[in-house]
């Protein structure tokens, strides 16, 4: 019998990071506490999303309702990477960057975490930016998914391909 598999990835949906920043730059034309600071959130270039205010604590509060709309969109905040607030001219910028691939790093230390408390007989092999999971029995893989779910890990996983 061949082995069973899945592959581990770390892609963003970007139509609903897109949506999630349209929703934003409505509510925020909307809301009062908005009024007057200049706060708008915008995308700059493909990675980026820009927010620009008249005070720190109007980018921040700006940031705080994209998380929001982002977990109401069904997407992970571990794809989100804020930077600080910082002065340019009268208003402040802060770049918010999109986390997308598992790095080599964070593959290293996935495969080891699938070696030394997964199951025995389990196969985890780096590709580029994804791993592929491979065992004979498919509960082993089951438990693989759900060691990794358990697990608080910096980046936003989705297990795909699973055959």
């Amino acid at each position: 019998m061949a082995d069973s598999s899945f592959d581990i990835v770390s892609k963003i949906d970007r139509q609903e990071v897109d949506n999630a920043l349209n929703q934003t730059v409505k509510e925020i034309g909307h809301r009062f506490d908005f009024k007057g600071t200049g706060a708008s959130i915008s995308w700059s270039g493909q990675e980026n999303i820009e927010i620009k205010a008249n005070s720190e604590e109007r980018a921040e509060a700006a940031l705080d309702v994209f998380k929001e709309k982002v977990v109401k969109r069904g997407l992970s905040l571990k794809i989100l990477d804020a930077g600080e607030p910082k002065l340019s001219g009268k208003e402040y910028r802060m770049l918010v960057s999109l986390k997308e691939g598992i790095d080599q790093e964070n593959a290293k230390k996935i495969s080891k975490l699938i070696r030394d408390e997964g199951p025995k007989g389990i196969k985890a092999q780096i590709q580029g930016e994804e791993l592929r999971v491979s065992s004979k029995k498919k509960d082993d893989l089951q438990d693989v998914i759900s060691l990794l779910k358990g697990k608080d890990l910096d980046i936003a996983l989705q297990f795909v391909n699973y055959r």
